[in-house]
């Protein structure tokens, strides 16, 4: 792992820089690249704005590890909010959430209950839910979660992190279950008994996974194959493997972070694929900006760029 990289993810988990840096007016323009405001108004503005380029979105309010049920309680009714009304808008745009979010520290059924709650008015709505991966400690209470959600509701999909060892076998057993699976590298400082520690293993096993996803007998069951990714190199890889064994463009996914990359967004949904964007909003951002920082670290270009121009 870069010194780069391992110096952003710690900084991710600091609290005395979550609470001091983000006033820094410098740190306040620089993340605006990233997403387009903190509240659910400024992501719909943006997702409205996509849709028009033929793009569509998924949301996400910004915050994790949730200690308090008041607020546990508070951000799954904003998410109920926020789905409700999406579908008043007519608007391609589906709810990602964390687990955490929802209570998971606090107490794992309560957090489940919400959880179910918003799986059922996305259903009712027409629409899809994901549940976000955080650190790889959560990840097999998540799988519970969501094999278990899953039973109840079709339309359900995971984050799964390509620098995890495991991932292989999580993949396979999920998409067998008719899981959607959105496959990003992974943006948490995990130790090396864990994770792949440098960045062209998880290259090359994300390549090895993003295969076995467009496998017709991996879509078999309904699994729904999404890559979340900015690396132009990779799109291009998994495009002509797709190409190469007959998957047609519409039947596999790329999901993009606003604000990046948005030439490659736009001429992918020229050329046929299938492109969402998420949108990121909330004022719990400075941890999921860093991580963001940690997954590109040449994005620090950017935050230069920001502080001097």
């Amino acid at each position: 792992m870069s010194v780069a990289r391992t110096l952003l993810l710690k900084a991710s988990n600091s609290k005395w820089l979550r609470e001091h840096g983000t006033k820094a007016p410098f740190v306040r323009r620089a993340v605006s690249r990233f997403m387009p405001g903190e509240s659910f108004d400024d992501m719909l503005v943006a997702a409205r704005a996509m849709a028009a380029e033929g793009i569509t979105a998924v949301f996400t309010r910004l915050g994790e590890n949730v200690r308090d049920l008041a607020e546990a309680d508070g951000v799954a009714g904003h998410y109920l909010e926020g789905i409700d009304r999406i579908r008043g808008l007519n608007l391609a745009c589906e709810p990602s959430i964390k687990l955490t979010q929802l209570g998971l520290d606090i107490d794992r059924e309560l957090a489940y209950g919400h959880l179910r709650d918003l799986a059922a008015r996305a259903h009712a709505a027409g629409n899809y839910l994901w549940v976000d991966m955080e650190q790889s400690s959560y990840v097999d209470v998540t799988l519970e979660l969501t094999r278990r959600l899953r039973g109840e509701f079709p339309r359900v999909g995971v984050c799964l992190q390509a620098y995890l060892y495991r991932t292989r076998e999580d993949l396979v057993e999920l998409m067998g279950r008719g899981i959607g699976i959105r496959l990003v590298k992974g943006a948490y400082n995990e130790p090396v008994g864990v994770a792949f520690p440098r960045k062209s293993d998880v290259d090359a096993n994300y390549v090895a996974l993003a295969q076995v996803m467009l496998e017709a007998g991996s879509r078999a069951g309904g699994a729904r194959p999404v890559f979340g990714t900015h690396d132009v190199q990779l799109i291009d890889t998994i495009r002509r493997h797709a190409a190469t064994i007959g998957v047609k463009p519409a039947e596999f996914e790329f999901h993009m972070l606003y604000g990046i990359q948005k030439a490659t967004q736009l001429r992918l949904a020229h050329d046929g694929a299938s492109v969402r964007v998420l949108i990121a909003y909330g004022d719990y951002w400075f941890p999921w900006y860093m991580r963001r920082l940690a997954e590109r670290p040449a994005n620090m270009w950017f935050v230069a760029k920001n502080i001097f121009g």
